[in-house]
């Protein structure tokens, strides 16, 4: 399945950028539009991704939120955030490496859907905000080639239904002797120049 191994890159992409923060940069500002708190710091976050990882093995185990309560409210960080997101991601990567069927039901909070969209949503989530992470903090960092690859195929024939939902902005120019990620920032509108 495709949509998994779009997932497995993303994740292990943010997983990446994510392990190379420093710990005195998790109190950085972030664009608001990042979180849901008021002034968010990058703790914020990486507190929202360890959120979204702690709930991968539920969601593919076919459980609905009411199932699941509360279990994930509070701080999931704690000490020490960093190792913290990287004991939910090992978590969720060997749920998402279990066997899976493409249809099978997913519960969301936004609706039901088969297993291969939501790894599209959770992918496509995870890849754009590790490039974000990534030039906030300073990283001389790019998409690994295999997940450029693979969001082409598989976002970038839904990137224009995709920003009338509000996912992308608008398409932003780029030189044209581009290379291929720079050409998928442009079109997804992440590229500044």
């Amino acid at each position: 399945m495709k949509q998994r191994d779009l997932f497995l890159l993303s994740d292990a992409a943010l997983r990446d950028v994510i392990d190379r923060i420093h710990p005195d940069q998790l109190e950085l500002p972030v664009p608001a539009e990042w979180a849901r708190t008021p002034d968010p710091t990058l703790l914020d976050v990486v507190a929202a991704h360890a959120y979204d990882e702690a709930w991968v093995p539920d969601v593919l185990a076919g459980r609905t939120i009411d199932e699941v309560g509360d279990k994930y409210g509070g701080d999931l960080l704690g000490g020490d955030a960093l190792e913290s997101y990287d004991r939910l991601n090992d978590a969720a990567t060997v749920a998402v490496n279990r066997p899976l069927s493409a249809d099978d039901i997913v519960h969301l909070s936004y609706g039901d859907f088969p297993v291969s969209v939501y790894f599209e949503h959770a992918a496509t989530y995870r890849a754009f905000q590790s490039w974000s992470i990534a030039k906030l903090v300073g990283l001389d960092w790019s998409l690994p080639p295999e997940l450029v690859d693979l969001l082409w195929e598989i976002v970038l024939p839904q990137v224009d239904a995709w920003r009338e939902m509000g996912i992308f902005g608008p398409e932003v120019p780029v030189p044209d002797d581009a290379d291929r990620e720079t050409q998928l920032l442009g079109k997804t509108g992440y590229w500044r120049p």
